[in-house]
């Protein structure tokens, strides 16, 4: 219950912010073709070289940066106002962001009402709801499946495989739900042994789940 109600201060900020912006989407984010493109078509050697192309990729590159100064100054504001160790949201080429909240939950209540108040609006102009995070990307399920796999052949035989859909928590990897822990948990002998010989595979998991192997999904 804690989590969903601190993570919903900044989401009902942003639904109040939102309906101010008479329900305009926000600006599409390019990906990297786009984005590469843009340069050769400044110089008049892309496959177009017409100036309605160069303006074109100079407002989908506008669109991009703008969105993260959005979401910086949304960070800034949250480190400013109760929660001093919230990181920068990633900003993905396929636009997705990435955002780590678990500063966000340990908040204290206090500074809840704080968040809503002053930086209910920034967080709704750059679309940042810290409890929407995206689908895991394949990089990460890959590493995760690669750890699975090997905690199953050491003894963690209920160690499912996960998918986009499993919960993650960036900087973490993919969590373990009560049917798949052994008796004994996390301090019983089969999952240390497993996690012992799956370490470097589980290192792998954890650093394909940081914000910034995250933000390279597309």
């Amino acid at each position: 219950m804690r989590k969903q109600y601190v993570l919903a201060v900044l989401a009902g900020g942003l639904l109040l912010a939102g309906c101010g912006r008479s329900g305009s989407s926000l600006p599409a984010v390019p990906s990297l073709s786009q984005a590469a493109g843009q340069g050769s078509q400044a110089t008049g050697h892309g496959a177009s070289g017409s100036p309605g192309a160069s303006a074109q990729a100079e407002s989908s590159q506008g669109s991009w940066a703008g969105r993260a100064a959005e979401l910086h100054a949304a960070a800034q504001c949250i480190r400013q106002h109760g929660v001093p160790a919230y990181t920068d949201p990633v900003l993905s080429a396929s636009g997705q962001v990435y955002t780590d909240s678990r500063s966000l939950d340990d908040a204290p209540r206090s500074v809840w009402d704080t968040l809503q108040q002053a930086c209910g609006a920034l967080a709704a102009r750059a679309g940042l709801s810290p409890d929407a995070e995206p689908p895991a990307p394949p990089q990460l399920i890959q590493a995760g499946v690669r750890a699975a796999e090997c905690m199953r052949a050491h003894g963690l035989v209920n160690d499912r495989d996960p998918t986009a859909q499993t919960p993650y928590t960036p900087g973490h990897g993919f969590g373990l739900d009560s049917s798949e822990v052994p008796s004994g948990g996390k301090a019983s002998p089969v999952f240390q042994t497993a996690a012992h010989a799956c370490r470097s595979l589980l290192d792998a998991e954890i650093r394909a789940s940081a914000l910034g192997s995250l933000g390279n999904d597309g």
